[in-house]
Order: C-alpha cells, then sequence, then structure tokens
C-alpha cells in the first residue's frame, strides 16, 4: 500500500536529487532536499484538506489528481508560475522573462519580490474563504466545541463569510498594504491588493460555487442512479450521471488544483530565502509537491479522515492561520519556519485529540460490555 501510493514520489525524488547533482553538484544537490523538506513542512494542512476533497471523487479522478495535477503543480505552480509573475510585473515577454530566471537571477528575485503583494493578497484571500465557510458551518462533530458552536449559529445568516472576507481586505488594503515590502523598501501598493484579494474571492466563488453545485446534483439524484443507467442501456445510449458525475469530478480537479496553488505561494516565494536558482527550486519544490499530493490520496485510501475526525478541523484552522500570514506578510516578513510550525502545531494538536476521542469511545464500549456480563452472573 505505502510503495503503490508513494512509488512515483520516491521515483520523482531520485530522478530529481540525480537531476540536482548533475546540474550544480552537491551543493545543489543540498538545497533541492532542504526545499523539498520546507514544501512538505508548509503544504501538509494542504494534503489534509484535499483529501477532504478528493475522497468525494472515484479511482480515475484520484489518478489524474496525481499525474495531470502533478504536471500542474510542479511546472505549473513551482516554474511558469514564478516566470510568470516576472512576465506580468516587469512588463516583459515570456522569452524575456525564462532568460531573465536563467541569466539574471538577482534582478529575477528582485522582482518576484516587489509582486509578492498580489500574490498574498490573491492567496491570502481564496484561503481565508475556505476557512470561514468551514468554520460557519454547523457539523456533527466539533473540536472546539466553545468556539464553534456560536460560530456555527452565525453562519446562518447570509454571505457571511464574504462579508467578513471584504471586510479584511479592505482593513489589510487601507493600512497594511500602505506600506508594502518591496526591494527597495516600502511602497504604496492599496490598488494592487484590492484588485488581487478581489480577484481571489472571485475564484473561490465561482470555482468553490460550480463544485458545490455538481456534487449537490449528483447527491440529489443518487438514489435514481441505477434506473437511470437500465434505461439507458436499454435505449443504447449513454447514463445521464455519467456525464454529470464527470462535470462534478472535473470542477471537483479544478477546485482542488486552485486550492493547491493558493497553498503553494507562501512555498515559492518562502524558497526564494534558500536560493533564486529557477532549476533548482522547481527541482526541491516539485519533489515536495509530489509527496504533499501523494499523502492527500494515502489519507483516504487509509480513511484516516475518517479515524480521526479531528484533523480536518485542524488542517482548516492551518488554513485561517496562513491566510493570515500572508495578508500580513504584504508588509512584514514572517520566516518561513513560523509559518510552517503554526500548521504543524494545529495539526499535531487535532490528531492528539482524535486519538484521546477514540480511546475515549473505546473505554466507553468495554464499560458497556461488561455490564450485560455482570447482569448475567448476578
Amino acid at each position: 500500500m505505502l510503495l503503490k501510493t508513494f512509488g512515483w514520489s520516491f521515483g520523482v525524488t531520485a530522478l530529481g536529487l540525480v537531476a540536482a547533482v548533475f546540474y550544480g553538484g552537491w551543493k545543489a544537490l543540498a538545497l533541492v532536499g532542504i526545499l523539498s523538506i520546507l514544501e512538505i513542512s508548509l503544504s501538509f494542512d494542504n494534503a489534509v484538506v484535499n483529501a477532504g476533497v478528493l475522497k468525494k471523487m472515484n479511482a480515475f479522478w484520484q489518478k489524474i489528481f496525481l499525474t495531470v495535477g502533478v504536471l500542474i503543480a510542479v511546472f505549473g505552480m513551482r516554474l511558469i508560475f514564478p516566470v510568470v509573475i516576472v512576465a506580468i510585473s516587469a512588463k516583459l515577454g515570456p522569452i524575456e522573462a525564462v532568460d531573465l530566471a536563467f541569466n539574471e537571477p538577482t534582478r529575477y528575485e528582485h522582482l518576484v519580490t516587489d509582486a509578492h503583494a498580489s500574490i498574498a493578497s490573491f492567496g491570502g484571500m481564496f484561503l481565508l474563504m475556505i476557512f470561514l465557510d468551514f468554520i460557519f458551518t454547523d457539523r456533527d462533530i466539533k473540536w472546539l466545541g466553545w468556539l464553534e458552536r456560536p460560530l456555527a449559529k452565525l453562519g446562518k445568516v447570509d454571505m457571511l463569510s464574504v462579508c467578513i472576507a471584504l471586510v479584511a481586505l479592505l482593513v489589510v488594503g487601507t493600512t497594511i498594504a500602505t506600506a508594502a515590502h518591496v526591494t527597495a523598501g516600502h511602497e504604496d501598493k492599496s490598488s494592487t491588493v484590492f484588485l488581487s484579494g478581489i480577484a481571489g474571492l472571485v475564484t473561490y466563488l465561482v470555482v468553490g460555487g460550480l463544485s458545490s453545485f455538481f456534487e449537490n446534483r449528483l447527491e440529489e439524484q443518487e438514489e435514481h442512479e441505477h434506473e437511470e443507467e437500465e434505461a439507458a442501456k436499454k435505449q443504447g445510449k449513454q447514463p445521464t450521471m455519467v456525464g454529470l458525475a464527470g462535470k462534478a469530478a472535473f470542477f471537483m480537479f479544478l477546485y482542488l488544483e486552485v486550492l493547491d496553488a493558493s497553498f503553494s505561494f507562501d512555498g515559492v516565494i518562502g524558497a526564494f530565502a534558500i536560493t533564486n536558482d529557477i532549476v533548482i527550486m522547481a527541482l526541491g519544490l516539485g519533489i515536495g509537491a509530489m509527496y504533499v499530493r501523494s499523502l492527500t490520496v494515502y489519507l483516504v485510501r487509509q480513511g484516516t479522515l475518517d479515524d480521526y475526525v479531528y484533523l480536518e478541523h485542524g488542517a482548516h484552522y492551518a488554513i485561517g492561520a496562513l491566510a493570515v500570514i500572508l495578508l500580513v506578510t504584504i508588509k512584514w516578513q514572517i520566516n518561513e519556519v513560523i509559518t510552517g510550525l503554526v500548521g504543524v502545531v494545529l495539526i499535531a494538536a487535532s490528531f492528539w485529540s482524535s486519538v484521546r476521542r477514540n480511546r475515549a469511545l473505546a473505554a466507553q464500549e468495554n464499560d458497556s460490555e461488561e455490564k450485560p456480563t455482570e447482569m448475567s452472573e448476578v
């Protein structure tokens, strides 16, 4: 099971490390290793949240997530995305931006730093919406009941998540963004932050809305699936539900990719603190991204989220923390170690709470089994 799930990750790791040695020797090998660990530590909460979505998809789409999704994550977000940022911010063509990344890495890093405000605003708003929608939903299982119960009641107010997110963007745009961190010092990036933040919010609403719509349609028609398939077979047509399932899975896949992109922002930006070589960066972050995806599938197939019910809560709290950190980094620099530790601590706490809950439930079951035995002996 372990080899089957992580086999691709092990293979990519071996190829990536060999490529690093050929590209830049032992120093490059060490940097790639550090970047891989950085990406995994920063994105563990991403794997937990992804697993919550991926478990609703069938084996085919899980495989797509591990193949096509990896290409998007590794080449799209870890290699092409930084180049696109530079091309847009510096008003360069794609070829010029790539040439800059390879031949003038220091200037390339400066341009990415100057574009950080827009990246952080987009990613921060997208992740903030994920956290708010989770925390305002009334769930049967609650981790921090003293906090989640009143918030679930507040969540009955229509569009509350959107209102709070817009208020947060307004505060950030009129305070933090007025002295955003750039290479030369600080600069007013209010308009950029507002525009990027709105784009992040709209992206979440569109992609998340479409995914939820098709998922709900599937649930409503699930009880009629067998009859529809039989009727379609008799007429020699493809069952309607197959097409609907494809749409639902596609939009959930799209949602996962945007979610992964938002999580990867801090990893991509943080990587510049270690190296500004785009090849080493792509190798290190790409290996880390592969493990995050394998871990996501592993959590789904092992049913870990069902056994440790508070893990999803801890991951969403980590998302909320990361959203705040991203918005704060528009003005102030925060060490990547702190960013990674926040997520690890929250998930570790939720895991330990889940273990304690499982032990308590097991003890209750044992007590209930012993009492009838004692009565029968009497």
